[in-house]
């Protein structure tokens, strides 16, 4: 598994730098001499919560194996405006031509960890309810992304298509009704697989416990929606909310008794968070 994440680290590096090198660094080239060095720190300007060092440090590495990266946060870990996060030191080119790419990454994973961690925040201290993800990712960027969600003290959902049972509303459409997509997933999925169906009614959630699915996903249910599905569910399924999903409902959904609360804007809409790369001279080598 180690070795097919560093495959995948290494392709979406190498891509996203030859988005900006492909056909060198014109400004870089011509004001900066390849044997100036130099030392960067990269500088949060909000508070935050740090993901991505890896990718961070290997796009510096895929430039140039000779620029040394010191971390002095690790990922998960809540930083201040001002901290100095990570250090660079080496050839001031090097620097120069991955600074924009490693900055990129560590934005947009930074961002989704603290998204989530407001969130996580958000449940009453002791609370057993799991915060999870979609697969509202970033195209290529899921396993970063899914990572940062966990630095953030989230919880990941199913990873793909391929993972799990999750009977969509679509499926349901596909099969005539909640009872009958069950039932069909049951005699076509391993024993090992757990069935998992979305339903957007009350109606809808007897279907599902008629039809004994393990896991049943609470789409857009209203408040009081909500509170009658889990006097009615609890126990007999594990029970999922997904849809409309704020953070400031978050304390209200932890009063519930459900089990885990599924959030697509942790990755389809957190911001990116705040850095900057501050670049000191060392002269020549």
């Amino acid at each position: 598994m180690t070795l097919l994440i560093d495959a995948l680290l290494d392709e979406l590096v190498v891509r996203a730098l030859a988005e900006d090198l492909a056909a060198g660094d014109l400004t870089t080239e011509a004001i900066v001499g390849p044997d100036e060095r130099a030392i960067g720190r990269a500088i949060a300007h909000t508070a935050l919560v740090v993901s991505g060092g890896d990718v961070f440090a290997r796009v510096f590495h895929a430039v140039d194996r000779g620029v040394r990266v010191e971390r002095f946060k690790a990922d998960g870990a809540r930083a201040e405006p001002g901290d100095v996060l990570f250090a660079v030191e080496g050839s001031t080119r090097s620097i120069l031509f991955a600074e924009r790419t490693a900055l990129n990454y560590i934005q947009r994973l930074s961002g989704v960890a603290t998204l989530t961690r407001r969130f996580v925040d958000a449940l009453p201290q002791g609370s057993a309810l799991r915060i999870v993800d979609t697969r509202k990712t970033t195209p290529g960027l899921r396993a970063l992304e899914r990572r940062a969600v966990r630095d953030g003290g989230g919880f990941n959902h199913r990873n793909d298509l391929g993972s799990a049972v999750l009977i969509k509303d679509n499926h349901v459409a596909a099969a005539g009704g909640v009872r009958a997509a069950v039932e069909r997933a049951r005699q076509y999925a391993p024993h090992t697989s757990r069935i998992e169906v979305e339903v957007d009614t009350l109606a809808g959630l007897e279907e599902a416990l008629a039809a004994a699915a393990e896991v049943i996903l609470l789409d857009n249910f209203g408040d009081r929606e909500l509170e009658a599905a889990v006097l009615r569910a609890k126990g007999k399924a594990i029970l999922e909310v997904s849809g409309n999903v704020t953070l400031e409902r978050i304390p209200f959904l932890s009063t519930l008794g459900v089990d885990v609360v599924s959030v697509g804007a942790l990755t389809h809409s957190a911001p990116s968070a705040d850095f900057g790369l501050d670049i000191q001279p060392l002269g020549s080598a």
